[in-house]
């Protein structure tokens, strides 16, 4: 999941586009539909805001004005992740006297199928015997059909016609249909705006509402109301874990979406409020201490659409997992990447899946549910032996053979993620030192399963991963001035690229390395140069490109942090996941427990809090699931 960033140098600065910045904004979900804003509650003074609907926005402003005076806010209250109240004054209806008398909370939900707000304006001059006055209300809606690529690469609306009738509104935005119910109101079609108005007199309490339904006949992928299957474990006597825990609770739930198959839970918000294969596993083995159905909706859904040609378009692979699932092509880049609606281009996902499936059969998913997927297994399995290791050489490696796709298709898929220690990138194709483990991971723990359902193959699987492991121990160890680790890759000279990064700590627990290589690495991802005191650093800060606010190139993510941790717990090094899990506690409180997708890599011996990574995506599926190693690591 790369950022869109199209400005290079100062002199394009003024005519380039540039990605919305989203630290300051407000979102309310409820997958697929979302809505942001500012903090005081009103729609259109930044490119993201709108409410969403899948990847098509269906509303870019909506203005509320009242006659005779300003609206003054002074609050922001969530009500969960779907609600939220906006509370502001309305001092030019004030009596005399300094105290406010007149306040407008404005209550805004989502649903899967649409976006509901409510406006209660409470007036205390207004109370029995008192005189009354009219009070009008305005509100400007701009129904708008942008997409959500041309929103990300910083382009405007793309505004779009309605019709009014009486006390509703409808357009056409795209394939998504939009209908508004206003009641009381008259509503007007203005300048291209829809405009509700309402009049009537002050009294103590009004309320005046509208409702935004969408019908979407065409989604990939649809809403759960399904009463969700985890939740915050009991007993968590700590109350910063206590109240992440909560908020991510929420925030997963508000993420869930559904194929078919099953239910599985959407990247983020709000450029990735769909399906990614590497995303959804890693969330749904997050919370595999509390919940298995997720992971075997996630899996159904991801077998569903496992690979079965070679397509280099797609990049699709017999037997490899996707990467991403949209409703239609998504341009990156400024159009010089162009993904298509199914994309297969990543080169984890396929031994990811296989490791989930292990896992959750461990953690209770039951014996049917994993029997019927050993067939998409040994595929998957096939697909690391006959098309991951391209070039023969026993490793797993990646090349975009389609010149349209992902440069880089590990976790850290940015065009600069893969670095030498100088700062000078990596020529592909480009063997990934997590995906090793990864790989070696799911051949050990796909023949135990092999075994465990009396199928054949498991010895062959345990030999190929022997193989692994020696050609990992031959080719990736370098050393710096702090010591030896593995490199990040290798590149397509099979030279180990030597910057120190957080990939490393992805091998503990996977069985790759030796119980002496596992301590070395322990020790190093809790370095001064790797742990900030708010997570784990992607780039050591003794490489040239180290930057705090880089993508993939010095910044903290939490959920690279939580897998790390996760290996460290099952790799016995409890203490060294310990000092993680505090730092990653630590940076939810800054954040007020809505863990964004990543922030800067500042050392906190320097600063009191983590600065924003002002593009990151919050909620996001994993960063949320960060929680539950967190809580296992700290019980």
């Amino acid at each position: 999941m790369t950022p869109t960033t199209t400005n290079t140098t100062t002199a394009a600065a003024t005519t380039a586009t540039l990605q919305p910045l989203l630290h300051d904004e407000v979102a309310v979900i409820a997958a697929p539909t979302q809505a942001w804003s500012g903090r005081d509650g009103a729609i259109g003074a930044n490119p993201v805001h709108g409410y969403w609907t899948g990847d098509q926005r269906f509303v870019s402003a909506v203005r509320v004005s009242v006659e005779h005076s300003a609206v003054e806010p002074v609050a922001v209250v969530p009500a969960g992740a779907r609600e939220v109240v906006f509370t502001g004054l309305l001092r030019g209806l004030d009596g005399i006297g300094a105290d406010p008398d007149v306040r407008l909370d404005r209550r805004r939900t989502v649903r899967i199928d649409g976006v509901a707000e409510r406006l209660r304006v409470t007036d205390r001059l207004q109370g029995p015997g008192a005189s009354t006055a009219e009070l009008v209300v305005t509100v400007r809606l701009t129904p708008d059909a942008a997409g959500m690529d041309a929103v990300k690469a910083g382009h405007g609306p793309q505004p779009v016609p309605a019709d009014a009738s009486e006390q509703t509104a409808s357009w056409t935005s795209g394939s998504v249909r939009v209908r508004l119910d206003a009641p009381g109101a008259t509503v007007r079609v203005e300048d291209g705006d829809v405009v509700l108005r309402w009049r009537t007199e002050r009294a103590h309490q009004v309320d005046l509402a509208w409702d935004c339904a969408v019908e979407t006949p065409d989604a990939v992928v649809t809403g759960v109301t399904t009463p969700r299957p985890f939740d915050v474990p009991a007993g968590v006597q700590d109350d910063r874990l206590r109240r992440w825990l909560e908020r991510a609770t929420d925030d997963l739930d508000a993420l869930r979406l559904a194929r078919p198959e099953g239910e599985f839970i959407a990247a983020g918000a709000p450029w990735f409020f769909t399906l990614f294969g590497r995303d959804a596993i890693w969330a749904a083995r997050f919370l595999l201490p509390v919940d298995t159905s997720t992971a075997g909706g996630t899996l159904r859904v991801l077998a569903a659409l496992q690979g079965t040609a070679d397509d280099p378009a797609t990049a699709e692979q017999p037997g490899k997992i996707m990467h991403e699932l949209r409703q239609a092509s998504l341009p990156v880049d400024n159009d010089e990447i162009s993904l298509p609606p199914l994309y297969y281009g990543t080169v984890d996902a396929t031994a990811l899946w296989a490791c989930l499936l292990h896992d959750a059969w461990r953690a209770g998913l039951p014996d049917a549910e994993v029997e019927a997927l050993l067939p998409t297994l040994e595929r998957a399995l096939a697909w690391m032996r006959d098309h991951g290791d391209a070039d023969g050489d026993g490793l797993l490696e990646y090349v975009d053979e389609s010149g349209r796709g992902l440069a880089n298709q590990g976790w850290k898929d940015s065009g600069d993620s893969v670095q030498w220690r100088d700062g000078t990138l990596a020529d592909g194709p480009i063997a990934l030192c997590e995906v090793q483990g990864y790989a070696h991971e799911a051949a050990v723990h796909g023949a135990d399963l092999l075994d465990a359902f009396g199928r054949p193959g498991g010895d062959e699987w345990r030999a190929w991963a022997a193989r692994l492991a020696d050609r990992f121990r031959d080719a990736f160890w370098v050393a710096d001035d702090i010591g030896r680790y593995p490199a990040i890759a290798l590149d397509a000279r099979k030279r180990p690229v030597d910057s120190a990064t957080s990939n490393i700590g992805h091998l503990l627990g996977t069985g790759l390395l030796t119980p002496d290589e596992e301590a070395v690495v322990a020790a190093r991802v809790v370095s001064p140069d790797l742990a900030s005191g708010f997570g784990l650093r992607t780039l050591s800060t003794t490489a040239a490109g180290y930057w705090p606010l880089s993508y993939h190139g010095g910044t903290v993510w939490a959920h690279d942090t939580a897998v790390v941790i996760t290996g460290l717990v099952r790799s016995g090094h409890h203490d060294e996941a310990r000092v993680l899990s505090e730092q990653l506690l630590a940076a939810a409180v800054a954040f007020d427990f809505r863990m964004p997708e990543l922030h800067a890599g500042d050392d906190a011996s320097a600063v009191t809090r983590p600065a924003p990574y002002p593009a990151a995506c919050r909620p996001q599926a994993w960063s949320a699931a960060a929680a539950f190693p967190v809580w296992v690591a700290l019980r």
